[in-house]
């Protein structure tokens, strides 16, 4: 009996995609829709990009996430990507957070006393 029970796949609906086929329809549609807030992004928030630098970067970001296989993760990224979006376009989310994206290294924090003497912390 305990057997059967660990043979058997559980079967679980995806959230919006229907196959993957669905899933790389939206994914596409999601990706046109950021290249064609670009150009409006950049007269709403005063970031020191141009349109190649977003463009490239929106596909850095799209291209990140490429190894998915899963609908359900696809689905949830599409959801993830389309709330970003709305609030980019509505001018919700702050320069700074948008400017997060750029960020290409991250500073490591001392731990030994000199080092964070040297730089000022407590």
């Amino acid at each position: 009996m305990a057997s059967q029970a660990a043979t058997v796949a559980r079967q679980v609906k995806p959230i919006l995609s229907v196959n993957r086929e669905d899933a790389r329809r939206k994914v596409l549609t999601l990706y046109k829709a950021w290249i064609r807030q670009v150009p409006t992004s950049l007269l709403s928030y005063d970031i020191p990009k141009n349109e190649a630098e977003c463009k490239q970067k929106i596909r850095e970001e799209f291209k990140r996430h490429a190894y998915v296989t899963d609908l359900r993760i696809i689905d949830r990224l599409i959801i993830r990507g389309q709330m970003e979006l709305q609030e980019v376009a509505n001018v919700w989310k702050p320069k700074g957070q948008l400017m997060h994206y750029w960020k290409e290294t991250w500073e490591k924090k001392p731990t030994d006393f000199m080092s964070k003497f040297l730089r000022g912390q407590d």
